[in-house]
């Protein structure tokens, strides 16, 4: 994990500024943030994606993501509502493979926004709905 910015924060040889951290986990302010106050919160195990994240580990995060989120609101930093995000994946638009969850503080004329496909809005059918769910649960399953 040499070239990995976020295991350089976690080893100290990087510079962050940090605004929790504990054995699990470690937030700080993003060096290009969407709004005042954006924070990521990494593992401190290297984990490239998702998938290969300890599950208590990605609950402990979302846990760490409420109390900053609450923090935040209390600080005076502008913020209106909150953001989590999360990108797994380079089509996902994830850049740095350390997972990585976003705490964006939001405003109204912040700028920032989603971006959606031409088919966002069309609803697909009970049927069609229930076949991808099928397809989602079968993968689910422990492999035996």
């Amino acid at each position: 994990m040499g070239e990995c910015v976020f295991c350089h924060i976690v080893n100290g040889t990087a510079s962050a500024s940090i605004l929790y951290s504990d054995e699990k986990v470690i937030a700080f302010l993003d060096i290009q943030p969407v709004t005042p106050g954006h924070v990521l919160i990494i593992p401190k195990a290297h984990a490239a994606q998702l998938s290969e994240l300890d599950p208590e580990t990605g609950a402990h995060m979302f846990k760490i993501a409420m109390h900053l989120a609450a923090g935040i609101r209390r600080s005076g930093v502008k913020c209106e509502g909150i953001n989590l995000f999360l990108a797994d994946g380079k089509v996902a638009s994830q850049e740095i493979f350390h997972v990585h969850l976003h705490v964006i503080p939001r405003f109204k004329g912040d700028g920032f926004g989603w971006k959606v496909g031409p088919n966002y809005g069309s609803k697909p059918d009970r049927e069609e709905l229930d076949a991808v769910a099928g397809k989602i649960k079968v993968a689910m399953r422990p492999h035996e």
